[in-house]
């Protein structure tokens, strides 16, 4: 029954944020329940739902033809089905005590109080921005929102100048660096780190890099950036670093984003070392039993470290959203956890990690031993076979399997999902080389690149108990 809610003996859930998490929260709970029974009441404070903002470089460098592509329901299609979804609404406070939250309206500035049965926070992720001079000039732009994107494409048409600085190297950084070339500008990356793609070990890194400056585009590494400077205009003219000042008609920020958790913490919800909420299995926010969160404002559980961490995917975004939707719904589920998969490409170069870097492993004690292997994506007879190199990191001892890199051409980026069953299985790398994979010419070599690495783990795991 009711405490707050609209009608007579119908709940009412309060969803804040209307991306992945949210509104697969909202969906899954309509799903189990019909709007006589729980009323859904959803905040968006930007222009669209559920969309991929991965998607975003791919239509910044043209793949993707228009940005309606990336959206994957509009408002008008979660209206249809019975939420009562409400754009351009920032939700300002979370009343914990009094069950409540209050709105305003982006354009009009009117507020007011919703009161909630249960609630959902899926208030997502903010882009970091340094705090530095230039920062928000004009021509300096973050890609998070499909907004963002917008405003990035309506700048590239405008800038008469063809140099790009793109600062920062991880997924953002490398796969906006290739959006740009594609549209004929010159691109350099200012990266912090040794080698570009710091959730890859960095002699894995290096391969990136080497095929980075194969496409043109030129890789600063080792570089912090200390100010952007402006023109008399006001526009960004340069990205000035220690070392060195790198002209810029147009700069990308890709320095990675923070979980959006102001709004949690100013209400008392507890945060973890990375800033995001802390959750249960069933999602639901520790120590409160009618709040839940998900998508990029939650640490999730790592199955191989058995540490909290933050991983602010797409992939577990729609995961906790349909978990939490479930729950709140009034049935059961439960989200176990994650390996830390992820797979990206620069050009035609994949690249693919999932499991424990090196220095993610001596970080929680674990002792180990590394193998890294090079070979083919087929049959090295078959016409396109392109080599691959596969690192593995496997337990001193044990040979449990702790984590696998891949990078090469076609072929290589999804075989890291071989892996990442093999983490979530707790299996070894002697119990993985005993698998049972496709294999024809086309798709592989008889031993698989990565049935290779576990060959060669297997072995040194073997030589090291000795």
């Amino acid at each position: 029954m009711s405490m707050n809610g609209g009608r007579d003996g119908t709940e009412r859930l309060v969803v804040i944020g209307g991306d992945a998490a949210g509104m697969s929260a909202a969906s899954q709970a309509r799903r189990m329940r019909g709007p006589e029974e729980l009323e859904i009441v959803a905040f968006e404070r930007g222009h669209f739902t559920s969309f991929s903002a991965c998607g975003i470089p791919y239509w910044v460098g043209g793949a993707v033809p228009e940005r309606d592509r990336l959206i994957a329901r509009t408002p008008e299609e979660h209206r249809a089905r019975g939420i009562d979804l409400r754009m351009r609404t920032e939700v300002m406070e979370i009343d914990v005590a009094g069950q409540r939250v209050r709105a305003r309206g982006v354009d009009s500035g009117a507020e007011s109080w919703t009161s909630y049965d249960k609630l959902v926070v899926a208030t997502g992720a903010r882009p970091v921005r340094p705090d530095m001079p230039g920062v928000d000039a004009p021509g300096v732009h973050g890609v998070q929102t499909l907004d963002d994107g917008q405003a990035l494409l309506d700048t590239l048409e405008r800038t008469r100048g063809r140099r790009a600085v793109v600062v920062g190297a991880g997924y953002i950084g490398v796969e906006m660096a290739e959006a740009l070339i594609d549209r004929g500008f010159e691109v350099t990356v200012v990266n912090r780190g040794t080698e570009p793609m710091s959730t890859l070990d960095p002699d894995m890194g290096r391969l990136v890099h080497q095929a980075m400056e194969g496409l043109g585009i030129s890789m600063v590494n080792d570089a912090e950036v200390t100010k952007l400077l402006t023109g008399e205009d006001g526009r960004i003219r340069a990205v000035v670093t220690e070392e060195a000042e790198y002209p810029a008609d147009i700069v990308v920020l890709g320095i990675g984003v923070r979980p959006e958790t102001t709004l949690a913490a100013a209400a008392g919800l507890p945060l973890g070392a990375r800033g995001g909420l802390l959750t249960d299995l069933a999602m639901r926010v520790r120590g409160h039993e009618n709040i839940w969160a998900g998508g990029d404002c939650v640490e999730v559980l790592n199955l191989v470290s058995g540490r909290e961490q933050y991983v602010p995917l797409g992939t577990h975004a729609n995961k906790h959203g349909q978990v939490i939707g479930t729950n709140a719904g009034g049935g059961y589920a439960t989200f176990p956890g994650v390996v830390g998969t992820a797979v990206s490409k620069v050009c035609d170069l994949e690249i693919a990690r999932t499991g424990l870097r090196e220095k993610d492993a001596r970080r929680v004690g674990l002792r180990f031993e590394t193998v890294t292997i090079e070979s083919t994506s087929r049959a090295g007879y078959y016409p396109g076979a392109s080599p691959m190199t596969v690192k593995m990191i496997a337990e001193h001892r044990t040979g449990r399997l702790l984590g696998v890199q891949i990078v090469g051409r076609e072929g290589a980026g999804k075989r890291v999902d071989i892996a990442a069953v093999a983490l979530t299985a707790g299996m070894t790398a002697e119990q993985m080389t005993a698998l049972d994979l496709g294999y024809a010419p086309p798709f592989s070599p008889v031993w698989d690149p990565v049935l290779v690495a576990a060959r060669k783990a297997a072995a040194k795991v073997r030589a090291s108990a000795g």
